[in-house]
């Protein structure tokens, strides 16, 4: 397949790229975004496409700076971690870590969906792109070796 890259620069648009990299997903999606509060995580599409990811043996690999966005606005991830916490990592970043801004996911080491600032809706989707994407998997590993345990499938964590 050849690389395309899809340029978006409004919350439409990237919700419908945000969509179209899930659906393609099959082994790990690997997020990351200051706290999410633009990617619709509790929204009923959303859901459904991750169900279907988790459902056929998907990872989920989430990072955030806070996670309490998605525990006041998305209680349909917060079902989808306790349905699939087996597939689920949510991990939150280090004080070190607060000033990063960009947002991202990475879907099987393959595709990204990327915001150039967390702060911005403009952005773009690169599929079938190893070669580009391998980069932000570094940088998503190394990102990940930093945080601590987050988000559960409750409040209290139980």
């Amino acid at each position: 397949m050849d690389k395309q890259v899809q340029p978006f620069s409004s919350r439409a648009e990237f919700k419908q790229l945000l969509l179209a990299a899930l659906a393609r997903g099959v082994q790990r999606l690997q997020l990351f975004d200051p706290d999410f509060a633009l990617w619709d995580l509790g929204s009923s599409d959303t859901d459904a496409a991750l169900r279907h990811f988790l459902s056929r043996g998907g990872h989920l690999q989430l990072v955030a700076h806070s996670n309490a966005e998605l525990e006041r606005h998305a209680p349909r991830l917060l079902r989808l971690l306790k349905d699939y916490s087996h597939a689920i990592e949510c991990r939150q970043t280090n004080k070190n870590l607060r000033q990063l801004s960009d947002s991202f996911c990475i879907v099987d080491q393959r595709d990204i969906v990327r915001r150039f600032h967390a702060d911005h809706l403009r952005g773009e989707a690169v599929f079938d792109a190893p070669a580009e994407v391998e980069a932000y998997v570094d940088r998503f590993d190394a990102i990940w070796a930093e945080t601590l345990p987050g988000l559960h499938a409750s409040t209290t964590g139980l």
